[in-house]
């Protein structure tokens, strides 16, 4: 029997993927067409490379369907309950660097820190009697980071497009998503509060720890760990 190692199946995420582990004199090569998610592994015997999206990598690996992943910080954290019950990190790639932050409007000239988004929240309800809403796909990292900073008054709402575009469209008050470089945040006239962000995320090669292993696969799991130097 194989180990299965999960990489992003397309874009820079897997270009850059492939680049990492060929450093280490391991070759992933995908395989048949772009519809195809499908790749052979070189350099170490017995390892099936299975193609999947960033955010599915978090559920298979807690699954135990795969023994090895890539994918964010931010996917492994926002998706899995007590994740590090289920995973475990192995090493960090140096790449798909991104920080989940907290943005205001920049016209919010008094909103700096989480005590003041607080007080905003509680000026907001007063005013308008119902509790500011923040735009976000990261309900469980923000909801935590939030609490965790003494905010309340707030409400999370649901954003799976363009998250930066709520408080323009007047869907939300503020907003809690990944950025790199926040040229987009900028562009939204959106500042990112003076706090450490609620997350610093890059590309991370993950293990599952619940995927059964024969004696076999331990020991294949144990040549892969080794040719990385983990």
């Amino acid at each position: 029997m194989s180990i299965k190692l999960g990489v992003p199946s397309k874009g820079r995420l897997m270009e850059k993927t492939f680049d990492w582990f060929s450093t280490y004199g391991i070759g992933l090569t995908r395989t048949g067409s772009e519809r195809e998610y499908s790749g052979q592994v070189d350099g170490v015997d017995d390892v099936e490379l299975v193609l999947l999206s960033a955010g599915e990598i978090p559920r298979e690996l807690a699954a135990g369907h795969i023994h090895l992943g890539v994918t964010g910080t931010d996917l492994i954290q926002e998706k899995l309950v007590q994740w590090d019950q289920k995973v475990a990190p192995l090493a960090e790639l140096g790449f798909g660097h991104a920080d989940l932050i907290v943005a205001v409007p920049a016209c919010w000239v008094d909103v700096d820190t989480l005590d003041d988004l607080d007080a905003a929240a509680a000026a907001f309800r007063a005013r308008h009697g119902f509790r500011m809403r923040i735009a976000t796909k990261y309900h469980r990292l923000v909801r935590a980071y939030l609490h965790d900073g003494g905010v309340a008054d707030y409400q999370l709402v649901d954003s799976q497009g363009a998250t930066e575009g709520t408080v323009k469209n007047l869907t939300a008050e503020a907003v809690a998503d990944i950025t790199s470089t926040g040229e987009t945040l900028r562009a939204n006239h959106l500042k990112v509060l003076a706090e450490e962000p609620v997350l610093r995320s890059q590309a991370t090669l993950f293990r599952s720890r619940v995927a059964a292993q024969s004696e076999a696969e331990r020991a294949t799991l144990r040549a892969v760990e080794d040719r990385l130097g983990l």
